[in-house]
């Protein structure tokens, strides 16, 4: 079941660096909402403290809350692991395992999850497959690599793998920046499905892109070189694009700065 996303007070460091500041905001469930801002402005960073990735960065740390529903991340004995799987996330370059087939790639999550049982495994995969538009492309060359497969394929492959353990939210680092423009409108298709079912959050350089897909637009900021990324504007993406509150978000979408 998709879930509420509610941030408060949050800052994340690499070491003694302060990359973002104290950002709070609400990402509703079964919707898109995209992050957009300059490169530095710590847009990623933020992503990846959503499902505790950041922590795996030597020095990486936060401050702060992040709830999903009612439960914070950042509790005293939560999982870290446990989170990811609850939180997915898809990167910025299609990662396929490449020694392994497209089947075994979708069903790597499930079996470090515990199914081993062939005809279960067989009914997920085909699933997440189908649920990420790609299974009429490989069903007949399930053995195969993975890594065999286009960019736009090798990236729905990484989606399939990512819906395969059901997890509530997905987070998407600029999914279509390695790609070419049709597999780009297959992705953006893919997201506006996938959103009845997941609380979707994604990082994207396209002004374009976020206009399309989202529900919802964050615009991050850098006060100056050097200093940490904040969150300027929160907003639905009708309104972010065409009637925004603050003079800097307006500047950056009009193509003024960044």
């Amino acid at each position: 079941m998709a879930k509420r996303i509610d941030v408060s007070g949050l800052s994340a460091y690499y070491s003694n660096h302060k990359a973002i500041d104290d950002i709070s905001m609400t990402v509703e469930p079964r919707s898109v909402t995209a992050f957009i801002g300059p490169s530095g402005c710590g847009k990623s960073t933020f992503l990846r403290t959503l499902n505790r990735m950041h922590e795996v960065t030597p020095g990486g740390r936060v401050e702060g809350k992040v709830l999903l529903d009612d439960e914070n991340l950042y509790g005293s004995g939560v999982d870290p692991v446990s989170v990811r799987r609850t939180v997915g996330m898809v990167f910025q370059r299609p990662n396929p395992f490449p020694t392994m087939s497209i089947f075994d790639n979708v069903a790597a999550g499930l079996r470090l999850n515990g199914m081993r049982r062939k005809n279960e495994l067989e009914n997920v995969v085909e699933k997440s497959l189908k649920g990420a538009n790609l299974w009429n492309e490989v069903k007949d060359r399930l053995n195969k690599p993975g890594s065999g497969l286009s960019g736009g394929q090798q990236q729905r492959l990484c989606i399939a793998r990512a819906i395969a353990v059901e997890p509530q939210v997905l987070l998407m680092d600029e999914p279509c920046s390695a790609l070419d423009p049709i597999s780009t409108l297959a992705i953006e298709d893919l997201i506006g499905e996938l959103k009845a079912r997941f609380t979707i959050v994604i990082v994207t350089h396209n002004m374009q892109q976020a206009a399309r897909v989202s529900d919802r637009t964050a615009f991050f900021n850098l006060s100056a070189i050097g200093q940490p990324g904040k969150l300027i504007e929160l907003d639905d993406t009708e309104r972010i694009f065409s009637n925004p509150s603050v003079q800097a978000t307006e500047d950056y979408i009009s193509g003024r700065f960044g």
